[in-house]
């Protein structure tokens, strides 16, 4: 998608501060952190959201939450505890149309979820 900011991150011409990259995924700090560790973590394949899903992602969604799981003892929070968010749907919050997980950790969060 030739307007979606995610995919202009992947193709380099909008910088990011990147936690991880391999051929298949992305991972970088949020520009508007809520917590102390916020990092984004999408595939690179323009996905607009989880309902958008077909089977052949199935492979690339287990790859990601793998991807989270060592950007979570890297950056020091796995013993702590840390949330992951996909906002799905204008209703959901999705303001970005591409599919993304937020990695939200380094302090206590509520568990108020609304």
């Amino acid at each position: 998608m030739k307007d979606c900011i995610f995919c202009k991150i992947v193709k380099g011409e909008i910088p990011s501060k990147k936690v991880y990259e391999d051929e298949e995924i992305l991972a970088f700090e949020d520009i508007n952190p809520v917590t102390p560790v916020h990092i984004l973590v999408i595939p690179k394949k323009h996905i607009c959201s989880i309902n958008e899903l077909e089977a052949e992602d199935e492979r690339i969604i287990g790859k990601i939450f793998s991807v989270i799981k060592n950007i979570a003892k890297e950056q020091g929070i796995s013993e702590d505890g840390y949330r992951v968010v996909s906002n799905c749907g204008e209703n959901g919050g999705q303001e970005v149309k591409h599919l993304h997980f937020h990695i939200l950790g380094g302090k206590k969060l509520g568990t108020k979820v609304a």
